[in-house]
């Protein structure tokens, strides 16, 4: 089950309005300024394709900053995503990069790694309180002592199910899996009962199922990866299962978000991670399956599910340290994530907004109920994508993880050749 393909899905419908992975980073230093001064001086601050769609919001915001502090100056850039990467890497290089920068995890690591992050713990630890310890933790660095961005918006979602395909299989369709035991067993049977015709899932396992399933993914010190241990063979040779007994879709190791909604949608594959938008499509192509859509929390065997973490962090060099980690802090605190989340289908990463109304009332909407369910998760979720692991990486091991459900190499072997390659790319890095 792949949950970061229902991530991906949710933010390719917002990709033109607010992508959910940006970056930027400071241009060096030690990570441990002072932040206890006057509030005040110009700053530049970076976010990523977001001026079209959201103008009004950060101009407002930036307004109401300059406001509360006077004799400060917030300079908005916004930059275009193509290429963005390559340019954090060169500005990071030349020194030219702002104060203020919007962060993913995977990117603040090699920043913070070379002294370019600002260590919030050390500068700014009067302000984790208010955040949940789940996205706090999102950009601290394996290996590192430190936390190097303040937690912004989050992304995660329930797994969309067919109550009809369950009850067909002599399944209870009010009790769907929500560890992986049960899915396996579920699944084994719905595919029984189906004669094959019938898979429970459309994804190949990811590095995002191997932490749910309780996996240690990667050594305290962050110098290797440790996915391939007798728990991370466990959970694919329980996948091999699947793909042998027809229970994970055939087209499973192809397949793309559009390609298992699809699937779904067709009623061929009776589980699929979605968003709000997916259940209007249901409602207008698909009506027998959207009468029968079952919403569910993530599949875990830890209790934790996984939540996709962005952030702001703050030059570590920055001439500016307390307006720089005063506007950080301002544009992600409580009362500025929600007023976003109301904008965007994204959720705040601050202590006691989810408990607000609007992402716990009902009001019989599908965008509420997806809204809702995913929210309710979000108050234990990790981020289980290690920080340190790279697109390559991930292809590393979804090349090893197809190798093994054909049956070219076995669990153990494959699990320990993506480890190899990926350990290899992680010493290059």
């Amino acid at each position: 089950m792949r949950i970061s393909r229902r991530a991906v899905a949710t933010a390719a419908a917002l990709a033109v309005v607010l992508p959910l992975s940006a970056c930027g980073a400071g241009s060096g230093g030690t990570g441990a300024a002072d932040a206890s001064g006057k509030v005040e001086g110009k700053i530049t601050f970076q976010t990523w394709n977001l001026q079209a769609n959201f103008k009004p919001y950060f101009t407002g915001l930036i307004a109401e900053f300059e406001k509360k502090y006077p004799g400060t100056e917030v300079k908005w850039i916004d930059q275009p995503a193509e290429g963005y990467a390559d340019k954090i890497s060169a500005d990071a290089a030349g020194g030219t990069l702002p104060d203020v920068v919007n962060v993913s995890p995977d990117l603040v690591a090699p920043l913070a790694k070379a002294g370019l992050a600002l260590d919030l713990d050390k500068t700014a630890a009067q302000y984790k309180k208010e955040y949940l310890p789940g996205a706090w933790a999102g950009h601290q660095i394996p290996g590192m002592e430190g936390t190097y961005a303040f937690p912004w918006y989050l992304n995660t979602g329930p797994l969309f199910y067919n109550k009809q395909l369950f009850k067909d299989a002599g399944l209870d369709p009010e009790k769907p899996p929500t560890t992986y035991d049960e899915l396996f067993a579920q699944s084994l049977q719905l595919a029984e009962k189906s004669k094959g015709e019938i898979a429970t899932l459309a994804n190949i396992p990811t590095i995002e199922d191997f932490g749910r399933y309780g996996v240690r993914l990667m050594n305290d010190e962050g110098t290797g990866f440790a996915f391939n241990e007798p728990k991370g063979v466990e959970l694919l040779t329980k996948y091999k299962e699947l793909y042998d007994a027809k229970a994970l879709d055939p087209q499973a190791l192809t397949a793309t978000p559009e390609s298992a909604g699809k699937k779904f949608l067709t009623q061929a594959v009776a589980m699929n991670p979605g968003s709000a938008l997916d259940l209007a499509k249901f409602e207008k192509e698909a009506p027998t399956l959207y009468k029968n859509i079952g919403i569910t929390e993530q599949i875990s065997s830890t209790g934790k599910d996984n939540m996709y973490v962005m952030g702001v962090m703050v030059n570590a060099r920055t001439k500016q340290t307390p307006a720089a980690v005063a506007f950080a802090h301002f544009v992600t605190d409580a009362q500025h994530q929600m007023e976003f989340a109301k904008q965007v289908a994204i959720f705040p990463s601050t202590a006691g907004s989810l408990d607000d109304p609007y992402f716990t009332k009902e009001d019989g909407t599908d965008e509420t109920r997806v809204r809702i369910a995913a929210a309710k998760s979000l108050k234990t979720a990790v981020n289980y994508t290690p920080v340190l692991m790279s697109e390559q990486m991930k292809t590393e091991l979804r090349n090893s993880v197809a190798k093994a459900l054909q049956g070219k190499q076995s669990p153990e072997e494959a699990l320990d050749n993506a480890v190899k390659a990926c350990d290899k790319l992680l010493k290059q890095s």
